[in-house]
């Protein structure tokens, strides 16, 4: 069976690790897989399995003006169309809202399936009106949509009208590829500090304002422990500055993206997810199956699909209030006890979003979507 998965990039992130992790064991799996994305190569991050055809179609970049952007968009769809003639694929699998549109216009009249996914709870990332009015009328004509969660199940089926959503969740494959650049984790934080670790992109998303200011509420009373997050973007400068007026540059250190985010996850003595919003984070499950103790913002979706308060992990309410998550931050920070026993718990999560778990239920879908020889396949998965 011939797969298709279209991306905007395989730059570092939640998204782009999926890809690569799913079409690795697609392509252990006999399937035939290429990965297409809007951007260039020279933006990936991420490496593929040498199995794994790698395209580009050199598309990406903002348009300025609805008739820019229409036209770009034509030419998106018109050269995934060339793709789609060339590949051939059986099933074509559109990676979040821009790239699962342009795949189901690129694919119409064509033989191959189309699934959409969609990795952010939609109305937590508002698209404008043109993509959220496109979204609503296009995506019934998906054969399926897959969300990771089933609030946004149920968002896309009262707000797109789409009759065909399935909920599959992210897994976690253990061990945890390694990519360049690997940084060692005692390069930054000396042996016998306390790390507490956080890692995105630096976007509001992620809320790492609100961690900075959580922890200058109790850097005093907590002078063992020090802060690093990694990651990279737009943000890195306001962030840089708020924490040179807190007085912290010796005790929060952003050194940049990781490939060996593994280690890190394994120095660390406590982790924490500060976002705003999330799809299904995947730092969260990898830092929980990893045996992290966690403490993350209860947002809409997301954490508390992984997480049982006060089981495996804390959940802090109101999201983006700082006071709260320095709270329950100094209360594990405090207390070791309480963090092995959440950290043991925590590695359960790797049973829970198995890929022998994901990819079945991957394989029941396309055997829905009506691909021949993929039930077989699913059975002769979950054997080995």
């Amino acid at each position: 069976m011939k797969l298709l998965i279209v991306i905007y990039s395989l730059q570092h992130g939640g998204a782009e690790r999926v890809v690569a992790n799913l079409s690795a064991l697609w392509s252990a799996r006999g399937y035939e897989v290429t990965v297409a994305t809007l951007a260039s190569k020279a933006t990936d991050f991420y490496v593929l399995d040498k199995s794994i055809r790698r395209l580009s179609l050199e598309v990406a970049g903002e348009s300025i003006g609805v008739g820019n952007a229409l036209v770009a968009n034509l030419r998106r769809i018109l050269a995934l169309r060339r793709v789609l003639r060339r590949v051939g694929p059986d099933i074509v699998i559109g990676v979040e809202t821009t790239a699962s549109l342009l795949s189901i216009f690129a694919s119409r009249g064509l033989r191959c399936k189309v699934i959409a996914t969609e990795h952010i709870h939609p109305p937590m990332l508002p698209l404008g009106r043109v993509w959220t009015t496109v979204r609503r009328y296009a995506y019934p004509s998906a054969d399926h949509v897959v969300a990771l969660t089933e609030k946004t199940r149920a968002w896309l089926e009262q707000h797109c009208r789409c009759k065909n959503v399935k909920v599959i969740p992210n897994a976690v494959s253990l061990p945890i590829p390694v990519f360049d650049p690997v940084l060692e984790p005692e390069s930054i934080v000396v042996p016998g500090r306390r790390m507490l670790l956080a890692a995105g992109r630096f976007t509001t998303q992620k809320g790492f304002d609100c961690l900075i200011s959580a922890f200058s509420q109790i850097a005093t009373d907590q002078p063992q422990w020090d802060l690093v997050i990694l990651g990279d973007g737009a943000a890195r400068s306001a962030l840089e500055r708020q924490i040179a007026d807190a007085g912290l540059e010796r005790r929060v250190f952003m050194p940049g993206q990781v490939g060996n985010v593994a280690q890190w996850y394994a120095r660390a003595d406590l982790y924490v997810m500060s976002s705003r919003f999330e799809g299904f984070p995947m730092t969260l499950l990898e830092a929980m199956a990893s045996g992290c103790a966690v403490v993350s913002y209860d947002c809409d979706t997301g954490p508390r699909d992984l997480i049982k308060h006060g089981e495996n992990g804390l959940l802090v309410e109101p999201v983006g209030e700082a006071t709260s998550l320095a709270r329950a931050l100094s209360e594990l920070m405090t207390n070791d006890d309480e963090r092995v026993r959440l950290a043991s718990n925590a590695r359960d999560v790797a049973d829970a979003f198995s890929p022998v778990r994901t990819l079945r239920m991957w394989y029941d879908l396309f055997a829905e979507a009506g691909v021949q020889d993929v039930a077989c396949r699913a059975d002769q998965w979950v054997s080995k």
